[in-house]
């Protein structure tokens, strides 16, 4: 078969698997047997690995049931619903509890106690009750908000839908997880890839009385939003859900020690196999809610927590080629296309070598027979070569000294940090010169983080640029959509969708437009801090003199390597073109602003030396809190020089000689009415 034919019998295939699925999820009567369903679904995936242009929006390997409901609207989360960091070793928990001692300024035989508690692969809900009864049900969304599945969620017999105990919360956002025990999930496996699909699949249906036949569970470990709840810890929390009527996970443990949390992990991942739920993890939280408090939160996550995942499922398969992919910061990244393989129920067609350092250190060669790990379950990589079964004729990889896409050097950068040569080599275009740079630039720009432009994904980025609507950021608000809707699969009603959307975008915040521009190094908690910083547009955008770069430099959190790519990021014509064009189409909100009536207000303040019980990350929350403001040297824009043991000298005589006053911790806890 041509490539024409083959087209033409997927989208027959998905055509028809959508038919399938819209009598059974949506009319609730099935047309075909659960065996010639499944058949289909198979052969639809086997030409999805076979032939890598067959793509559909529609296809089993992208959706689960049949489209959700347009009923289920939107509802912002009382608190947010953050994500986790992961660990995968026992080095990853050593540094995890390290940076908790030294934020709280804990000497290293400091005891801290964890809630130990099984990570089940379920689905996240959040239950509001209010004066006792549940009022509402969310989905986790996208962590800010959720869908309204209420009436799905109450359909769970294990969800309390009165609790009438005299300390129950007068307000309060219970979550867990929603998920199907695997000897249940058996009657249901030809359906659904897995329980936790099954899960998803279920609980997001549109009528109620269809989500009351599946035997969804509901496992309960923590809350959002509270008012009235009196327990000072984790443990005593988890303790007062099973009083309240939740169920809870009965492999939870409190434990203290990095070496203790291993021994309990093995122990855990052993029982792995034999319990009626799947579990991906770990999850270790501070048990202590004063502490959790003083950590508070980085980005997206807590400071105080940690999911420490399973070991990975392997396998072993051959590598058919190796191709470069190019990031948007120029990175050129070495893929292995490798003969699809089933590893822990999911198809994997490529596999991440990481860099020109890794394929010669493990002597990664096209044809190769290797194994293959999915790191934390989520990320293939190679973990090795069997060299006895490669080919006499096997030649090593050569990696491109020119980027593939322009033609540039590719070279590798001296890190000032670590004195070392990047492993990571890079093309040296800059701005928009690089076909492929800028193509995962403008990916970036249109990513949820960023603009979060509904309609506009990945696949519609590569499909404007290939027919050149696109080449820059404010073509897309620049579209001529009469052309659009001439393109295959656009019509009026789709092209109109669109064109609301990216009109809905047209403003935004500073911190997401300064992040949406992809300047290599700062990231979302990065595009915080400089909006802050800059306030407006107008002085993010016109900044340029040497001044302004050192200023950047007492921005806490901002290093020299964050403010060399803002100068090489501003140094480049085709950028600032960027922005200019951009100011033209978008109205660009100021940085909100702390209120300016605390304690601190229009005060500047510096730590030299260390403090007793109190870590420097902890001061500088207490003096933002308070509408002051930290910087990193000592200058004529400090007010108040804190000294703790051992100060550097330096700074104290600089400081003096500025007439800056300098004050003890005694001192600076007494400007917050606080006592050391």
């Amino acid at each position: 078969m041509n490539k024409k034919e083959i087209l033409k019998k997927y989208k027959e295939k998905i055509k028809l698997i959508n038919k399938f699925n819209k009598f059974y999820y949506d009319k609730s009567d099935p047309i075909i047997s659960d065996k010639d369903y499944d058949s289909l679904k198979k052969e639809i995936l086997l030409l999805e690995n076979s032939y890598k242009f067959l793509k559909s929006k529609d296809s089993p390997s992208n959706i689960v049931g049949y489209k959700p409901s347009k009923n289920f609207k939107k509802v912002l989360h009382r608190a947010p619903m953050l994500s986790l960091a992961n660990a995968f070793s026992e080095e990853d928990l050593i540094n995890f509890e390290k940076k908790i001692l030294n934020f709280l300024s804990q000497k290293n035989n400091f005891e801290i106690f964890y809630s130990a508690e099984p990570k089940i692969d379920g689905i996240s809900a959040s239950l509001t009750y209010s004066n006792g009864k549940l009022i509402r049900g969310l989905s986790r969304g996208d962590g800010k908000e959720g869908e309204d599945i209420t009436e799905n969620l109450k359909t769970i017999s294990d969800i309390p839908k009165v609790i009438s105990s005299k300390d129950f919360p007068k307000e309060i956002d219970i979550r867990g997880e929603v998920f199907i025990q695997n000897n249940d999930f058996k009657n249901m496996s030809e359906k659904f890839a897995n329980p936790r699909n099954a899960a998803s699949g279920s609980l997001r249906q549109k009528n109620p009385n269809e989500t009351k036949k599946i035997p969804l569970k509901f496992i309960a470990y923590t809350f959002g939003y509270e008012k009235g709840l009196i327990v000072e810890n984790q443990s005593d929390f988890i303790k007062k859900l099973s009083e309240w009527g939740f169920k809870t996970n009965p492999l939870n443990m409190s434990i203290s020690g990095v070496k203790n949390l291993i021994k309990n992990y093995n122990e855990i991942e052993k029982k792995r196999a034999n319990l009626d739920f799947d579990i991906d993890g770990i999850v270790y939280k501070v048990n202590d809610f004063v502490m959790q408090r003083r950590l508070g939160n980085v980005a997206n996550a807590p400071r105080w927590a940690i999911a420490h995942k399973f070991s990975s499922n392997k396998a072993v398969s051959k590598i058919l080629d190796i191709e470069i992919q190019i990031g948007r910061t120029g990175a050129l990244t070495p893929v292995a296309k490798i003969q699809p393989i089933n590893i822990g129920g999911v198809i994997v067609s490529n596999a991440t070598l990481h860099n020109e350092d890794e394929i010669n250190r493990k002597d990664i060669r096209i044809g190769d027979t290797v194994v293959i790990e999915r790191a934390g379950d989520v990320i293939p990589h190679i973990l090795s070569a069997d060299k006895e079964k490669r080919s006499k004729n096997s030649k090593k990889f050569i990696f491109p000294k020119n980027c593939p896409s322009c033609g540039s050097e590719t070279i590798k950068e001296f890190n000032k940090v670590t004195k070392k040569v990047d492993a990571v080599r890079r093309c040296s275009s800059e701005g928009y010169y690089c076909d492929k740079i800028s193509i995962e630039k403008l990916k970036h720009f249109v990513s949820k983080e960023a603009f979060n432009i509904d309609g506009f994904g990945k696949k519609i980025v590569e499909n404007f640029w290939k027919l050149k609507l696109i080449k820059y950021p404010q073509d897309i608000f620049n579209l001529d959509f009469s052309k659009i809707e001439n393109l295959d699969g656009w019509g009026k009603l789709s092209v109109q969708n669109l064109k609301y959307s990216i009109n809905q975008k047209k403003i935004i915040s500073l911190e997401r437009f300064i992040f949406s521009l992809g300047i290599r190094h700062i990231g979302l908690e990065n595009a915080k801090l400089l909006s802050k910083h800059f306030v407006s547009f107008s002085k993010f955008k016109n900044f340029s003199k040497q001044i302004d770069y050192e200023d950047m430099l007492n921005i806490d959190g901002i290093g020299e390597t964050q403010v060399s790519s803002i100068k090489s990021f501003f140094s480049n014509e085709a950028n600032i073109k960027v922005l200019n064009e951009l100011e033209k189409v978008l109205l660009i909100k100021n940085a909100f602003q702390n209120s300016n009536n605390g304690l601190l207000k229009n005060k500047t303040f510096l730590v030299t030396g260390k403090l007793n019980g109190i870590s420097r990350a902890e001061v500088k929350s207490l003096i933002e809190e308070n509408s002051g403001k930290t910087i990193s040297s000592v200058s004529k824009k400090l007010n108040f020089l804190i000294i703790g043991e051992k100060p550097t000298k330096k700074k104290v005589d600089y400081a003096k000689q500025l007439k800056i006053k300098v004050i003890d911790q005694a001192e600076f806890l007494k400007m917050l009415n606080k006592s050391s």
